[in-house]
């Protein structure tokens, strides 16, 4: 057995402790199958004693961002402004950040390591375009070709006329790079479906779709791929041949969660909502982890006149996601509609912790105790 020194492998203590906190896995128990992970902590603390501390000491701040906790963005900036830990920790953080914060991702754009710098980057995602050219512009020429190319592709949802024209042989320079990355690759779906990406946002539908559906034909369960194509369809006004992409997608991978929410979607789009709500029923029911199908399903529920079974839908998504701002919300505006006074308050409570600032929903809070 070796050490293997590349960024994506690591042996690690194992951590029994943190699966008590969080769940995760670990080697202990992997054979000690027929324990638990308390027994496991327990044996560490017996050997070493209870002072013992682990070296690692961010899983929490990763566990609270997944769980949507509401410390998770204050947990994961103290990470991300850390010299103290590795710069693929520090780079996962900025990207993890439920929002970005201006002067971290800066400070991240700027580092030494170029993990860190693609961490930024990768926090810049789903950005405001009248923000991003003035943040990430400057990796169009950075030393390195992976933070090059990641430039480019987030920079491609900044419309052409909209480029500084200083900047615009630099972005240029860039994208060709991007494209010619995902050739070399262009045996994998993915390498296929993230230039169909590019294309898209670029407004060049035709290979955008070319693109997606190369994707498809080397991997017709690929989800991104018709997830992806589906949608582009739906820019294009022609919603019917994106239901006939997803069920094609669904014939190979019944299983998919995101699949049946992209087709519910594009159901309630039909007006078909039956047969719509049986879809976001099913991403719901495949994907506990993903809060947001809860919602969807919810909201579709309610918009059935299925109130009682919308807000059962809510409750059963806010035990796993208790600090979720979608389903309190959801809930909150349920509980009122129904008359129930004593949830509704409730809910607006647990939203006015999560947002102290909040004078709308202070506002609601002090009506609803009258």
């Amino acid at each position: 057995m070796v050490i293997d020194h590349r960024h994506d492998h690591g042996f690690r203590v194992p951590r029994p402790d943190l699966s008590v906190q969080t769940g995760a896995p670990n080697a202990c128990n992997d054979c000690h199958r027929d324990r638990s992970a308390n027994w496991a902590a327990q044996q560490f603390e017996t050997w070493l004693g209870p002072g013992r501390r682990g070296y690692q000491t961010y899983a929490g701040a990763f566990h609270a961002a997944w769980r949507e906790a509401s410390d998770a963005q204050a947990l994961l900036a103290a990470i991300a402004a850390s010299d103290d830990v590795a710069g693929i920790v520090r780079a996962s953080a900025l990207a993890e950040l439920p929002a970005p914060i201006l002067d971290l991702t800066r400070r991240g754009l700027s580092d030494s390591d170029p993990l860190v710098r693609l961490g930024a980057l990768d926090g810049l995602e789903g950005a405001p375009t009248d923000q991003l050219w003035s943040l990430a512009a400057s990796q169009l020429t950075d030393p390195v070709r992976g933070v090059r190319i990641r430039a480019a592709e987030l920079l491609a949802a900044v419309p052409a006329a909209r480029q500084p024209a200083a900047d615009r042989d630099k972005f240029t320079q860039a994208a060709a790079e991007f494209v010619e990355a995902q050739k070399l690759n262009a045996d994998r779906p993915e390498a296929r479906t993230a230039l169909g990406n590019f294309l898209a946002r670029q407004a060049g539908a035709d290979r955008a779709e070319a693109e997606y559906r190369a994707a498809l034909k080397l991997d017709p369960s690929f989800a991104a791929a018709a997830i992806n194509l589906s949608d582009l369809y739906r820019q294009l006004g022609r919603d019917s041949d994106g239901e006939r992409v997803l069920r094609e997608a669904l014939s190979v991978s019944a299983q998919e969660a995101s699949l049946h929410h992209a087709l519910g979607l594009t159901l309630v789009r039909q007006k078909r909502n039956e047969a719509a709500i049986e879809e976001l029923q099913q991403a719901a029911a495949l994907d506990p982890g993903q809060p947001r199908y809860a919602y969807v399903y919810a909201i579709g529920l309610h918009s059935a006149g299925r109130h009682d079974d919308a807000l059962a839908v809510l409750k059963e998504g806010l035990r796993g996601h208790p600090d979720n701002l979608e389903l309190l919300s959801a809930a909150l505006n349920f509980s009122r509609e129904k008359g129930d006074a004593v949830a509704a308050l409730e809910y607006a409570e647990h939203l006015g912790r999560l947002l102290p600032g909040d004078t709308r929903m202070a506002d609601v809070i002090r009506e609803l105790k009258r």
